[in-house]
């Protein structure tokens, strides 16, 4: 999947007249083909070139990052969570329940670990790999970064819409699995998967 350039965000003087436009197209976006939910603290945003963009708008937005070379940086931290070849990227994302304090409830999920969330497509699973471990990537504290390699019997069975395919969690007491991935949903996954083939050819 083609990195994201300079020349291909907006400057915050045209991105902020349509912002509410961009976040209304990025939600129902996010809901139809990338957000599944895992239990009531776990999201999972599957990541692309799409989803990214817009992250990176409203990061510039927020930090009112206008020099050049300092979106360079920013971009090139952002483009390696692009799906790269027999790989699909995701954000999971934490939901602090409005009973626990923060401190509590982010050191449960400190031990969060390769394998921890899986792909199950029927009975075969799929691990994820945390791909920001460091310790200053685990300072974004309710987000993380995974990849799930992909090897061509997996990807077709994605495809197979006889077969069910689900997102589990398996985090100390947090044992939760998804509803069922819609169609939508996998097709934009096989998407990911196809187009990465035809940037890496």
């Amino acid at each position: 999947m083609h990195a994201l350039t300079l020349e291909d965000l907006l400057p915050l003087e045209e991105y902020l007249p349509q912002r509410a436009d961009f976040l209304a197209a990025h939600l129902r976006y996010l809901d139809r083909y990338r957000r599944i939910r895992v239990g009531p603290q776990v999201t999972v945003i599957f990541e692309n070139r799409q989803t990214l963009w817009y992250r990176v708008q409203e990061m510039l937005r927020v930090t009112r990052i206008d020099q050049p070379e300092q979106i360079e940086q920013e971009l090139n931290w952002y483009n390696q969570l692009l799906p790269r070849r027999n790989r699909l990227q995701a954000a999971l994302l934490l939901t602090v329940p409005e009973s626990a304090a923060m401190i509590d409830f982010l050191r449960q999920w400190r031990a969060l670990a390769d394998g921890a969330l899986r792909l199950v497509i029927e009975t075969h699973e799929i691990p994820a790999r945390l791909v920001t471990h460091r310790n200053g990537d685990l300072s974004v504290g309710t987000a993380h970064w995974l990849e799930f390699p992909m090897n061509h019997p997996e990807r077709q069975a994605l495809r197979d819409a006889r077969r069910g395919v689900f997102l589990d969690v398996a985090m100390g007491n947090y044992q939760h699995r998804s509803a069922p991935l819609s169609d939508e949903i996998r097709q934009s996954l096989y998407d990911d998967l196809s187009l990465s083939d035809r940037d890496a050819a």
